[in-house]
């Protein structure tokens, strides 16, 4: 993955898209069709002046772009919002031969990332301030929140379209300009949305993509013409971003890894609670920073109960190539990721774990060079190992035992990560204080996945998250925007009253 190749030599080059043009670099890396584990493509890697010149002409187009009126900006998010959805086949196509999710899953994808561009669409109700007249004898008050000019958003490899479209479509709405980061692994569908942006009626320049590694991120991470950054990505580099951005004056939206724990009570529905979890914990190959990766049921009958459910599911799980619409799970991203994930199962049979089902060495007929690995199901799973306190991110779901729901909750909250939580369970009481008592970001409530909608925000808690504001609905519009108050009397109808030398009161 590391070597450096010619783009001549390679099916197809990916580059950057500044001021409305694609551009090459001299460098690039190839990229893998990971059903396959064929190269695909090669990645252009971006040189520091290559960032320069996407934020040049984002710094150039910013000013007559926040100078267009809100309503005008949104016009161009409803444009957007209907050639995504004309062209929606196409970009899950080009998710899936990249990524290597489920062509059904890249349409989610896509759907989720476009309700973020309808919630920007809104973007005339919600940058809408506060007034107060006569807030004091002939003096009116009031609000009003503003861009803050070029921002950049750096995004995984396992959202390609979604997370890129939880920043941009906000802070472009906003009346920011953008330059994208996206994953070098799958990179094209960022090329694909920058040409939609411009069939929309975008100006050139008010967003830009560089492809590349690290080389691109510390460049935009040090420009002094960036002012926000949006990360989405593992906990060490979140907290590497977070700390070079904000050393650098930049405000920084980074967010970081998870181990997503689901609660199974003994009154739970258990058909439902193993069809959730075979969902939320392989789908995706388990590379979502949302996924399931850890069971906790509490006592062992119900422990006993859910694994005898789980085991032939895990086991019949159709995996394969992500086109093919009868496949449930496709590869994973690279071989390394793949070599990765079974040196995890490797430790977690080492340190004692019971392994109920063994997805490595899976193969795929007419796909034996792809980056496949099985379902793999643990059970007897303890605190202190590896593969309970650590994000493997990938098909690995992992049984804890716990005897009531006092340590169910003192386990979730003892943990580094607090990105997301669910429960199951028909105790409406007992819903309600996991709620109200988890030290987790995003609860759900016999929802595996509580990805909040786009007009909510999305965010964890503890490691999860470096900054103060979560991302895209309320919170996404007060991170791409500051706030002016202004207080305001005309001289004329207030009267005179001389100087005033003590602390303005009204």
């Amino acid at each position: 993955m590391s070597a450096q190749l010619s783009a001549s030599h390679t099916p197809l080059a990916i580059g950057h898209y500044i001021h409305g043009e694609q551009r090459g670099s001299d460098a690039s890396i190839p990229a893998y069709n990971p059903a396959s584990g064929a190269i695909s493509g090669a990645v252009a890697l971006a040189t520091a002046a290559d960032v320069d010149l996407a934020v040049k002409a984002a710094a150039a187009a910013f000013p007559a772009w926040a100078q267009t009126p809100p309503l005008k900006r949104a016009r161009v998010m409803f444009r957007f919002k209907e050639l995504i959805e004309r062209d929606l086949d196409q970009l899950a196509a080009t998710i899936t031969r990249e990524h290597g999710k489920v062509l059904s899953d890249a349409k989610g994808e896509l759907v989720r990332g476009l309700e973020v561009v309808e919630y920007a669409c809104g973007i005339t109700e919600l940058l809408k301030g506060e007034y107060t007249e006569q807030i004091a004898n002939g003096i009116d008050a009031w609000t009003m929140r503003q861009p803050l000019g070029v921002c950049a958003g750096i995004t995984p490899f396992n959202f390609p379209a979604m997370v890129p479209m939880w920043m941009f479509p906000m802070a472009i709405a906003c009346g920011n300009t953008f330059v994208l980061k996206p994953s070098e692994r799958d990179p094209s569908v960022s090329l694909l949305l920058a040409a939609l942006l411009k069939e929309a009626g975008l100006p050139d320049g008010v967003f830009n993509v560089v492809q590349g590694d690290k080389t691109a991120v510390d460049a935009l991470l040090d420009h002094p013409a960036v002012r926000a950054i949006s990360f989405v990505g593992s906990t060490p580099i979140a907290q590497y971003i977070y700390a070079r951005g904000t050393a650098n004056g930049k405000r920084v939206q980074a967010l970081g890894g998870a181990k997503n724990h689901m609660i199974v009570m003994p009154d739970a529905d258990l058909d439902k609670a193993a069809d959730a979890l075979i969902g939320a914990g392989y789908g995706a190959a388990g590379e979502r920073c949302m996924a399931i990766s850890v069971a906790v049921a509490v006592g062992d009958a119900t422990a006993d109960a859910l694994v005898a459910k789980l085991a032939p599911m895990v086991r019949a799980l159709r995996i394969g190539n992500g086109m093919d619409d009868k496949v449930e799970m496709g590869p994973v991203i690279t071989a390394q990721h793949r070599d990765k994930i079974t040196a995890y199962i490797e430790d977690g049979v080492h340190a004692g774990a019971e392994l109920v089902v063994d997805g490595r060495g899976h193969r795929v007929a007419g796909c034996e060079q792809g980056f496949f690995l099985g379902g793999t199901l643990f059970d007897h799973v303890a605190p202190d190992m590896r593969i309970y306190k650590e994000e493997i991110f990938g098909p690995v779901l992992c049984v804890v035992r716990v005897p009531d729901f006092a340590a169910a909750l003192k386990l979730i909250d003892e943990h580094e990560y607090g990105n997301g939580t669910a429960i199951f369970t028909r105790d409406g009481h007992v819903a309600r204080e996991f709620a109200h008592r988890v030290q987790v970001g995003m609860i759900g409530i016999n929802v595996p996945i509580p990805v909040p909608m786009a007009f909510h925000s999305f965010g964890g808690w503890k490691n999860s998250l470096m900054g103060d504001h979560h991302a895209h609905g309320p919170e996404g519009v007060r991170f791409y925007t500051r706030q002016k108050a202004v207080t305001q009397r005309w001289l004329e109808s207030a009267g005179s009253h001389g100087a005033e030398f003590a602390m303005p009161t009204h």
